[in-house]
């Protein structure tokens, strides 16, 4: 599965305050840069995950926010450094665009 025109086209909306943001398709999702630095993925479901660093991730942890996680076939979970984009910020976009500069302070 990958990801839809439709997600990308939200997603590149959703975040336009940024400014000039280039992506990169991989693995069935999408990755999102603000000048060369990821910030953000977009999973072939549609879900759109922040990367988290720092006082950014501790924060967002502390808030309770999903942070992503996979296991292979009999393998143990890993946690990945990104979280879950609220659902209050899919409908904000000032919202999501203050979160990703939260997120940028911490990785850039």
């Amino acid at each position: 599965m990958s990801v839809s025109d439709a997600d990308i086209a939200f997603a590149l909306e959703l975040f336009e305050g940024l400014g000039r943001l280039s992506q990169r398709k991989m693995m069935g999702g999408l990755c999102l840069y603000r000048d060369g630095v990821i910030f953000a993925l977009l999973h072939s479901d549609g879900t759109l995950w922040l990367k988290g660093a720092g006082a950014f991730a501790e924060r967002i942890t502390a808030e309770g926010w999903e942070r992503w996680t996979y296991a292979r076939p009999g393998g143990k979970p890993v946690a990945m450094p990104y979280w879950r984009l609220p659902h209050a910020a899919l409908d904000e976009p000032a919202l999501a665009c203050n979160l990703a500069r939260d997120a940028l302070r911490e990785l850039q």
